[in-house]
């Protein structure tokens, strides 16, 4: 295929040896033949991704992760849970309180979307690296459950409870919490947010949260309750450990010779992208590959820096793409020199918000490992 020459190197009069030029070609592995496979050579990365608590970036695949290679978190650890008994709760400022079995919510209406489910912390360390993935998720709406037991009009909140618990702590009370998390109401009512049941077109399992977890589409994972037990309407905030004390990320702001202090509770995910991928071709190109994600806002473009070349454009995938799923890229580097580089990405979306670089103020000056979206630089030897 003829690569496209974009006006820098039209200027320059030719393409240079290790210059960045975008084709159609397709993203190795994401679609292609086996026999187009076996055309291309992996480079590995030599910052190694360590860590196996979900996908390893080099072995990526398929636009869908599968269930085995989902990562697992749990605060509270795995709850027993008898089925038989099990319902799930609908309580607090409503007008009709319900109690659900999993049959009875299997029974009402189904629905199915795809997003990318990702950790608060993921990307903030080569150790934890491959906490995302790429899911279809089965379930009835969040939002006319909530309509059919009739919130009152002072009711603010909704808060999700798990059957996972521990001992807590505050102020020298000690008592037993459940894990739970809280959405402003509106947020609630939203038509994507979903009581999962189905996880990859198979029934939810144990350390994915069954029989009930919570999707939230855009937000990170820590708002996807998981073993969903409760479900209170409420007229205040609810500032649990992991809403108030937990996945609360601090950042300061630089004004003139003052400080200013934030803490903010993790809700929607960030702008992110990453390099997944190095291929050599037959044709004497590398390709490199990656995935870029937001909170659902579209993306605007992705680029790629290699060593201290200009940013270059990449090539969004067009084939599998949707509001609240990672969206693959490429770009083909032609005659890359041989030696060491350095291959950065960044995303920015159709709001202006980019990827911010390591020295961002933004990463800088904040204090907590959660929000970690800055631009993650990979070694390559070609």
């Amino acid at each position: 295929m003829t690569p496209r020459i974009n006006r820098r190197e039209m200027l320059q009069g030719s393409l240079a040896a290790a210059a960045l030029t975008l084709t159609d070609h397709p993203l190795w592995g994401f679609g292609q033949t086996a026999a187009n496979d076996a055309d291309a050579e992996l480079i590995p990365f030599l910052d190694k991704q360590s860590g196996t608590n979900g996908i390893q970036w080099e072995q990526l695949k398929s636009w869908i992760t599968s269930t085995e290679q989902l990562y697992k978190v749990q605060h509270y650890g795995v709850p027993k849970i008898d089925l038989s008994t099990w319902k799930l709760e609908v309580g607090g400022l409503v007008r009709k309180p319900r109690r659900y079995t999993l049959d009875e919510l299997r029974q009402r209406r189904r629905k199915t979307i795809t997003a990318t489910l990702e950790c608060s912390g993921n990307n903030a360390s080569a150790g934890f690296m491959g906490a995302i993935g790429n899911v279809k998720w089965t379930g009835t709406p969040l939002a006319s459950l909530l309509q059919e037991c009739e919130p009152y009009k002072r009711g603010i909140e909704v808060a999700f409870f798990g059957a996972d618990t521990a001992k807590d702590e505050l102020r020298k009370n000690e008592y037993t919490a459940n894990f739970s998390r809280g959405l402003h109401i509106t947020d609630a009512f939203r038509d994507d947010l979903l009581l999962c049941y189905e996880l990859n077109g198979q029934p939810l399992d144990t350390a994915h949260g069954a029989p009930l977890r919570l999707v939230v589409p855009g937000w990170f994972g820590i708002a996807w309750v998981k073993w969903l037990s409760r479900i209170e309407v409420l007229d205040r905030r609810i500032m649990s450990k992991f809403m108030a004390r937990e996945y609360v990320t601090l950042r300061s702001e630089e004004r003139g010779d003052k400080t200013l202090w934030r803490e903010t509770s993790i809700g929607p995910m960030l702008i992110k992208s990453i390099p997944a991928r190095g291929l050599r071709w037959k044709d004497g190109r590398v390709q490199i590959v990656g995935a870029a994600w937001s909170d659902g806002t579209p993306l605007a473009r992705v680029e790629l820096k290699i060593d201290d070349r200009p940013w270059e454009k990449v090539t969004l995938d067009s084939r599998n793409r949707s509001k609240f799923c990672w969206t693959f890229w490429s770009c083909d580097w032609l005659k890359p020199e041989a030696g060491e580089h350095i291959i950065i990405s960044r995303a920015t979306d159709v709001e202006g918000r980019t990827q911010p670089p390591a020295d961002d103020p933004m990463i800088q000056l904040k204090k907590t490992f959660w929000e970690a979206n800055q631009q993650w630089p990979r070694r390559l030897r070609v």
